[in-house]
């Protein structure tokens, strides 16, 4: 084999390589959910399991209980950020069950609060 067919398929070898992973990093962007994405989801998923017989959780939704404010007032309220929430599912509340929930379940819930805020 002479030394130009041998860069030439070494040329080649790296333009198909080069192509395979510029494929891999625009299905990577367009396809896969961002992680904090991926959280919000995971939040609604709990939300709709422990939440949603007292809470409206989906965007836009009014308030089912004067008692009981709806996700996006949560997240539209001046004061709500990713600390006041995670202070929040750390004390108990007269009105709302006592559950208990893990950090991560906590994180989650709170990053689909966030997501329903207005922009």
């Amino acid at each position: 084999m002479s030394h130009s067919v041998r860069i030439s398929i070494g040329i080649i070898v790296l333009i198909v390589l080069s192509v395979l992973f510029l494929f891999s990093v625009v299905h990577t962007a367009a396809g896969a959910p961002r992680p904090a994405s991926r959280m919000a989801a995971e939040g609604h998923r709990l939300a709709q399991a422990w939440c949603q017989s007292c809470h409206a959780i989906e965007p836009h939704m009014t308030d089912f209980f004067d008692e009981a404010p709806s996700f996006q007032a949560i997240a539209d309220r001046r004061g709500t950020t990713a600390l006041s929430l995670k202070v929040f599912w750390r004390t108990s509340h007269q009105n709302m069950p006592n559950i208990v929930i893990s950090p991560e379940q906590a994180d989650a819930l709170s990053a689909y609060i966030l997501s329903l805020r207005s922009r």
